[in-house]
């Protein structure tokens, strides 16, 4: 059984090699896989119940062996797209626009959500640059910033871009948390080259190195396939940044704290469905992460007693785009979090932040 729990993270890469082979097959076989992606991830989460358990794993080379994999598999699965684009085997609208949500989806799965877990391991070099190599892909680097060094700090507060106040949709969200995240990785990354005597624009400044590694990606895009390849791309990066953003807005959406006071569980909404904590390196077990953000994934608990999520994570993503939809279920979490997991403190400051 202990072996299991090495495999079931396995799914990931399986996921990814499947959405691999149909891009690079093309045709009517893009749409196909892009909706057995979903109901894979909506119906797998609704069957498969919670996984709330926690094995002690005495491995841990296997397990970040298995997060460094992500960046050969992105390249292989944006590639297929890149060589299907180029080679014309997205003939019709349909299939373009099927090609680019699901490329998109992968640069976000694939590549966010390991880097996530990647950019926090700040004293393992190879990590770090793996999950900076990973947030090129969705032009999004400064992520490793401003995600360890404010978002984490400031989550759930006025201060942190990623944390969405009550009433706001999730599109305009796309839009603040973006702006205001690199703003704030710029700021970020200027205190820390002042404190080591560096000027701003030099070749220590980590958002410019990151965004030129974008670049790099973008001109190899347009040596392979000129400008409409890389304008594939560049679609299919963006459409991976946004997910980021929606992400963001589901795991924080209206709970807030005094930043002076301690993060706690209650202030990131979690989930335990088992088939996405399996295939998304638990990042699922949020309030975990949040309350203790060195734990490697593989050690997070799944604290049943934290504010949870309308599903899985796909699942909630789809209900996020819909926004009447959306604010029509979060009411009564939100409600039963003002009841039974706020202090008065905290409402009072979900109630003044709410609305924008």
């Amino acid at each position: 059984m202990n072996v299991l729990h090495y495999l079931k993270f396995c799914l990931f890469h399986v996921v990814g090699l499947l959405a691999a082979a149909a891009l690079y097959a093309g045709g009517d076989t893009i749409a196909l896989s892009l909706l057995g992606v979903v109901l894979f991830y909506v119906i797998g989460d609704l069957l498969g119940g919670d996984d709330l358990s926690t094995p002690t794993l005495h491995h841990p080379a296997i397990l970040t062996g298995q997060l460094w994999l992500a960046l050969p598999l992105l390249v292989l699965t944006v590639g297929a797209a890149m060589d299907s684009f180029i080679a014309g085997r997205y003939a019709t609208p349909i299939q373009l626009g099927a090609a680019v949500l699901l490329t998109g989806l992968m640069i976000g799965m694939i590549g966010t959500i390991t880097a996530h877990e990647l950019v926090h391991r700040t004293r393992e070099p190879a990590s770090l640059l793996i999950g900076r190599w990973l947030l090129a892909f969705s032009f999004d680097t400064g992520f490793a910033i401003e995600h360890v060094y404010g978002h984490h700090r400031y989550v759930s507060t006025g201060e942190d871009p990623a944390t969405a106040p009550r009433g706001r949709s999730v599109y305009w969200h796309i839009v603040c948390s973006t702006v205001r995240g690199n703003i704030s990785a710029w700021k970020l990354e200027r205190k820390r080259l002042e404190r080591r005597g560096h000027r701003q624009y030099s070749r220590h400044n980590m958002v410019i190195r990151g965004h030129l590694m974008s670049v790099l990606l973008l001109a190899a895009a347009w040596y392979w396939g000129g400008a409409a390849a890389t304008l594939f791309f560049a679609v299919c990066a963006l459409w991976g940044k946004a997910l980021l953003e929606v992400v963001n807005y589901m795991e924080h959406y209206g709970l807030m704290r005094n930043p002076a006071k301690p993060v706690q569980p209650r202030h990131s909404w979690n989930t335990n469905k088992r088939l996405s904590s399996w295939t998304m390196f638990n990042l699922t077990r949020h309030s975990h992460h949040h309350a203790r953000a060195g734990v490697p994934y593989h050690d997070l608990h799944p604290y049943p007693d934290a504010p949870q999520m309308i599903g899985g994570y796909l699942s909630t993503i789809l209900v996020a785009l819909v926004p009447p939809l959306w604010r029509h279920l979060m009411a009564p979490r939100l409600m039963a979090w003002d009841q039974h997991l706020a202090n008065d403190e905290e409402r009072q400051l979900a109630a003044r932040f709410g609305g924008d």
